[in-house]
């Protein structure tokens, strides 16, 4: 879960909170404190900036340092937390002004808002204010998200299950605050959505649990859900889904989700790969490279909590979600690698290797969407290795069958937040899927360009026509390093904000 936000026109001074939070950059003589932090440092008789930088503060990005108030504000603690230089030139003097000729950029903000909070969390302080850069709503946004964010905490499984009760108030008022607030609330509480059901232990999150938890949240957002079942499935010609789930004791399950709008003139959709273990099968992985596999399903998530906050936001777009979920497990009754199966349409396929079974479930869910008539189409998933191994395990990786789509979410990506970089699908690397027994297999026998390859088979179930994009996530799905921003160790509910924002992109015609 994340923490609740609300906002305030208290002066700094005099909000009862536990801790305040206030943004420095780095400025020619030591640090700058940003706008919001000026009645703080009114309180502090203008010292603010010689105290901090007294105790080594920089103010670069995502810096912390905390100092005593001593008595000068309600609240007892000060927290300053680095942005990094604001866009443009920093004039002389101790504080950036507060016009609008200095912008902060919105990830700066998000992070540091984030790293302070997350920081604050991490040591029981739960009542936080933030006098942070709030001069517009994109930086009231920005801030109001990376602070919610930042404040999550995951505690299923220890302390009780309790979660901390964490209050953020986000102080200075403006005029477009309250829509902003509002965004930031829906997209927040979207990321928490994914991070919880990837944190959650696949003991108790297998492809059944993960329906019923589509049906909760689809019942909370007025959306339209289908699910079939694995009887279903098999009479339905759902051939990657039956193979990659018949291995285990829990049976696979293809959820499909829908949003409306009167005023829709485009119809978006979204499939996430949902493998909610991943043993690799027969081909079985070393046990290190398991340890992390309850991610595996994090393109589901991201695809059902989008939806959710697409509802939420009420974009003027249809959009249709699927999830294919199943659980690759070794067994008896797992498909063996040089098994052949046939994917919803009639399509071959020749599973040389059962660890690239992402590809097979989303097959099934493509091939489907053909029902649907999109106007785009956008598969999210953590297919593969090689993502981390090309773009390392913040980036992901967008390939498609057009370059001005694929460019289109790209940008998307980087104004919601998320980094994204371009890759392309080479012709010469599609000959290696050739099957001679099939009409095509899952892998191809020379591993270079490996999360090429995963992106050129997908496509070949792309309905004809039809604008698609894929989004490899391997590496953003799962953080296993320390945190940092906003970012926690475990589930990141990366592509979340990506897929909301290409959802709005559509209905406003700019993709």
């Amino acid at each position: 879960m994340t923490a609740t936000l609300r906002t305030s026109q208290e002066a700094p001074r005099d909000t009862h909170a536990d801790a305040i939070i206030v943004g420095v950059t780095p400025g020619p003589g030591g640090p700058l404190l940003a706008p919001g932090a000026e009645d703080v440092d009114a309180a502090l008789g203008g010292k603010l900036v010689d105290i901090l930088g007294a105790l080594g503060a920089t103010g670069k990005a995502e810096e912390i340092t905390r100092i005593a108030s001593a008595g000068q504000l309600t609240a007892p603690l000060i927290v300053a937390t680095g942005i990094g230089a604001p866009d443009g030139t920093v004039p002389p003097g101790n504080t950036v002004p507060p016009g609008n000729t200095v912008p902060f950029d919105g990830e700066a903000l998000r992070r540091a808002a984030g790293a302070a909070v997350r920081g604050l969390v991490a040591g029981q302080v739960h009542r936080i204010a933030l006098a942070l850069p709030a001069r517009d709503a994109a930086e009231t946004e920005a801030v109001a998200l990376g602070a919610m964010l930042g404040g999550y905490v995951f505690c299923k499984y220890r302390d009780g299950g309790k979660q901390p009760d964490t209050e953020l108030i986000l102080l200075g008022r403006h005029q477009d605050d309250d829509a902003a607030v509002t965004r930031a609330n829906v997209l927040a509480a979207a990321v928490a959505l994914v991070r919880d059901l990837v944190n959650t232990s696949p003991s108790h999150l297998y492809p059944a649990t993960f329906a019923a938890e589509a049906e909760r949240v689809a019942a909370a957002a007025g959306l339209s859900i289908e699910v079939l079942d694995e009887k279903a499935l098999a009479e339905g010609g759902y051939g990657g889904l039956i193979g990659v789930g018949q291995g285990s004791v829990h049976p696979p399950r293809l959820v499909r989700l829908a949003y409306a709008h009167p005023d829709a003139a485009k119809t978006v959709v979204l499939a996430g790969k949902g493998i909610t273990f991943d043993s690799g099968g027969l081909s079985l992985k070393p046990a290190k490279s398991m340890e992390a596999m309850k991610s595996d399903m994090g393109g589901a998530a991201a695809v059902l909590a989008a939806l959710s906050a697409i509802a939420a936001l009420g974009a003027a777009v249809n959009v249709v979600g699927y999830l294919a979920l199943a659980e690759n497990m070794p067994s008896g009754t797992a498909q063996r690698p040089s098994d052949v199966i046939t994917i919803y349409g009639g399509s071959t396929v020749e599973v040389l290797n059962t660890d690239a079974e992402g590809r097979l479930v989303l097959a099934d869910a493509l091939a489907r969407s053909a029902a649907d008539s999109p106007d785009l189409l956008v598969d999210i998933a953590t297919l593969t290795g090689a993502q981390l191994i090309a773009l390392g395990p913040r980036i992901m990786g967008v390939m498609g069958n057009d370059d001005e789509a694929r460019d289109g979410i790209v940008d998307a990506a980087r104004r919601a937040g998320e980094a994204a970089w371009p890759m392309p699908l080479p012709e010469e690397l599609r000959k290696g899927l050739d099957s001679t027994v099939a009409d095509i297999a899952n892998v191809a026998a020379e591993r270079n360009g490996g999360m090429l390859v995963g992106g050129l088979f997908l496509r070949e179930f792309v309905p004809n026509g039809v604008r698609w994009a894929h989004l490899d996530i391997a590496g953003p799905a799962f953080h296993e390093g320390e945190p940092y921003g906003y970012v926690p160790k475990g589930g990141t509910g990366a592509a979340v904000r990506s897929l909301v924002q290409i959802a709005l992109d559509v209905a406003d015609g700019r993709l």
